[in-house]
């Protein structure tokens, strides 16, 4: 595996992370993107996240939706749902971590180990 690529379900932007954080606080419930619930708090990212990222020895690559589809839809053709993890290597594009199961993983703990298991 070369790296690992996480894409939110948020476009990029300072105004719209403004919009995405304040959604967080005030009503979570109706916020899109459960990568985001998972890896940030309402505006910082989560230690545990930020160790895991910062100790770990993969390469990870992390994009908002518009950005990846600039950067890859085009290259691979593929159309996925987000937020998502995937995995690129020399075959493409593979998912890692589906947004099914992405809704289903309940802390920021049980996404690091579910990481682990596939890497």
């Amino acid at each position: 595996m070369e790296k690992l690529i996480f894409v939110y379900n948020a476009d990029s932007g300072k105004l719209k992370s403004l919009i995405g954080a304040f959604q967080k606080v005030v009503n979570p419930d109706s916020y899109d993107c459960n990568l985001c619930k998972l890896t940030y708090g309402a505006f910082d990212e989560k230690k545990a996240w930020r160790d895991f990222r910062k100790n770990g020895d993969l390469d990870m690559e992390f994009l908002h939706r518009d950005e990846f589809l600039k950067n890859y839809a085009s290259k691979f053709g593929h159309k996925f749902e987000f937020p998502i993890i995937l995995a690129q290597n020399q075959k493409g594009l593979e998912v890692l971590v589906s947004t099914s199961e992405l809704k289903e993983i309940m802390d920021v703990e049980e996404l690091i180990s579910r990481i682990k298991e596939r890497t």
